[in-house]
């Protein structure tokens, strides 16, 4: 509900639940299969902070933006961002308010 869907597609329902299951799960979808829910919605349910990888500034920049609209805290530390705005994104992160961080590869580095 919270993303505006009636429900999952069989295979998001089923990563979904292994995930929520608390099982290592890797799944294999192509563009427009639905991934970003499959690790979306367990972040909802699961103590701490999901990290997310993306190698794409503008695929963070959306994925954060379109989860704000939701309702869903979530924050991206890249290059795009001034000194302010990456200080004020770690003070949210370390102040337990944030559900997903979106990192570059080269931000899990640094």
């Amino acid at each position: 509900e919270t993303f505006g869907y009636e429900s999952f597609r069989l295979t998001q329902n089923e990563i979904i639940t292994s995930v929520l299951d608390g099982h290592d799960t890797l799944a294999i979808m192509p563009t427009g299969g639905g991934k970003s829910l499959c690790y979306q919605v367990p972040a909802l349910y699961l103590d701490g902070v999901t990290i997310v990888i993306s190698p794409l500034i503008s695929l963070m920049q959306d994925q954060v933006m379109n989860l704000n609209e939701y309702g869903v805290p979530a924050v991206f530390l890249n290059s795009s961002l001034s000194f302010k705005e990456f200080i004020e994104a770690k003070d949210r992160i370390r102040a337990g308010e944030v559900k997903l961080v979106y990192l570059s590869p080269e931000g899990i580095l640094s």
